[in-house]
C-alpha cells in the first residue's frame, strides 16, 4: 500500500501495474472504474499529467490478516495541486479520503484485488 502511496505522490504509475492482480477492479467515489490497467490507461495516467503535485498527510492504515487475503483501511487527507491553465490560474483541492482494499498473496507477494476509494471536502 505504501508503494502504490509514494507512487501517487511522485505523480506516476510506473512500476504500480505489478502491485495489482490482472482481474483487479478499481471503484472510485461512486464509479466502477474497470481493471487497474484500465483505470490507469484511461483516468489515473492521464490525470496526473494535470497535477504539480499531490500529497498526503494525517495518512493511518489498518490491516487484517486472514489466511492469503489482507483488508485494508486508509484515512487520509489529500491535497492537489493542479498544473495552471491557459490564463495562469491553478487550483488547490483539499479533501479528506478513505480507501478500502483486499489484497490476495500470490506466490509469496501481497497483490491489490480490489480497491475502493472515495472523499469528501475537509472541515
Amino acid at each position: 500500500m505504501k508503494t502504490y502511496k509514494d507512487a501517487i505522490q511522485n505523480l506516476t504509475t510506473k512500476g504500480t501495474i505489478k502491485l495489482f492482480t490482472d482481474n483487479s477492479e478499481v471503484f472510485e467515489s461512486g464509479g466502477i472504474e474497470g481493471s487497474y490497467l484500465h483505470y490507469v490507461e484511461h483516468h489515473l495516467g492521464p490525470e496526473l499529467e494535470h497535477f504539480k503535485s499531490f500529497s498526503f498527510s494525517d495518512y493511518k492504515i489498518d490491516v487484517q490478516l486472514d489466511g492469503a487475503y489482507a483488508f485494508t483501511t486508509e484515512t487520509y487527507i489529500y491535497i492537489i495541486e493542479v498544473k495552471p491553465n491557459d490564463k495562469g490560474e491553478s487550483k488547490i483541492i483539499k479533501k479528506k479520503g478513505v480507501a478500502t482494499s483486499i489484497l490476495k498473496n500470490i506466490n509469496g507477494e501481497w497483490k491489490i484485488s480490489k480497491t475502493h476509494s472515495s472523499s469528501r471536502n475537509t472541515k
